[in-house]
């Protein structure tokens, strides 16, 4: 396992991301980028891309944020996702920076590109597949699924993943049945899993404890990031087969 702090910029600011591979394993491999939850590119996500690059991917684990922009309390995580999102052509213009640099890793088969969010990242990885990127796979764990854009016919083109809590209060089911609705109108091929009673960012061992420090209805779920990450790589599998 080989990691490596990547220090990037993007319109003239600078951005840390992290990438992890095996350079034990012989030639070109699918990429994988991730992205953070609402607190910014953490340990969390750096784990992620580790677990990637175990699994046999290079990972991406990109920032969104900007270098040293790493929330402690909910107030700065609000404040940092706020002005990232403030404008979608910077997020784009931040997302497709990491793709490229991914795309071009020695050890990446650049024909070969999927992404997975968190929290945050669930919904920048998904409004990605609605404007047309060129992806392979998306998946969106424990995402906000609205969004002001609409997935079109015809231009979505990665298969989605999506899984959710079905007791997330901040992905009510409203927000679920609208994507369902907006991916059947745009022709997309769709997955969603809700776990029945589970809450909240529950991939995160570290959820518990930002639930109990800031009184939020988080929790991690061991169940339910088994098997979210179980249909990932069945999902990667199959799209990523020779």
């Amino acid at each position: 396992m080989q990691t490596e702090t990547v220090e990037y910029k993007v319109n003239g600011e600078s951005f840390t991301g992290y990438m992890a591979y095996d350079d034990e394993a012989e030639g070109k491999r699918p990429g994988v980028l991730v992205v953070h939850e609402w607190w910014g590119h953490n340990e969390f996500a750096r784990e992620q891309a580790e677990k990637l690059a175990a699994a046999g991917y290079t990972a991406f684990a990109l920032d969104m944020y900007g270098s040293g922009k790493l929330a402690e309390h909910p107030d700065d995580a609000q404040a940092f996702m706020k002005e990232a999102t403030k404008d979608i052509d910077q997020v784009k213009a931040r997302f497709m920076a990491a793709k490229e640099l991914l795309q071009q890793h020695d050890s990446v088969d650049s024909n070969k590109i999927a992404a997975q969010g968190y929290c945050f990242g669930g919904a920048v990885v998904l409004n990605m597949a609605r404007l047309g990127v060129d992806l392979d796979a998306v998946v969106s764990y424990h995402g906000a699924l609205g969004s002001p854009i609409k997935a079109e016919a015809g231009k979505v083109q990665p298969r989605i993943h999506v899984y959710t809590g079905g007791a997330d209060q901040m992905v009510p089911s409203d927000q679920v049945s609208a994507l369902v609705k907006e991916m059947q109108d745009a022709e997309a091929d769709l997955t969603l899993v809700s776990f029945p009673g589970v809450l909240h960012s529950f991939t995160n061992p570290g959820a518990d404890q930002v639930a109990e420090e800031f009184d939020m209805p988080i929790a991690y779920d061991e169940d339910a990031a088994k098997r979210s990450w179980d249909g990932t790589m069945r999902l990667y599998d199959e799209v990523f087969k020779d």
